[in-house]
């Protein structure tokens, strides 16, 4: 069994007991988080394409940041150079179930 889910204006592919990384989400660790937007979903019956009406319960176990990405721009013969690093916020949450 797995589903198709939108968290944060992303899809995921997700299935009971997995972890994954997303864009920075709402709440502390160990808060259950529940996500509404589930538009395809994968059961041994058979397949449920559209506007499901499941949803997906999980757990959020960290906050974390990811790699540092430099932004570098220069412009030749005129001394102008600009470095700016960015890191992107993630949430680590682990999927618990599916109804």
């Amino acid at each position: 069994m797995f589903a198709i889910v939108q968290i944060a204006g992303q899809q995921f592919k997700v299935k009971p007991g997995e972890s994954l990384l997303v864009n920075r989400l709402q709440g502390n660790e160990g808060d259950t988080v529940v996500f509404e937007n589930v538009p395809l979903l994968v059961t041994d019956e058979g397949l449920l394409a559209g506007n499901t009406g499941k949803i997906v319960k999980a757990s959020i176990q960290y906050h974390t940041k990811g790699k540092k990405v430099i932004a570098f721009k220069m412009k030749r013969r005129k001394g102008f150079r600009k470095k700016i690093g960015f890191r992107a916020a993630f949430t680590c949450i682990k999927i618990e179930e599916i109804v």
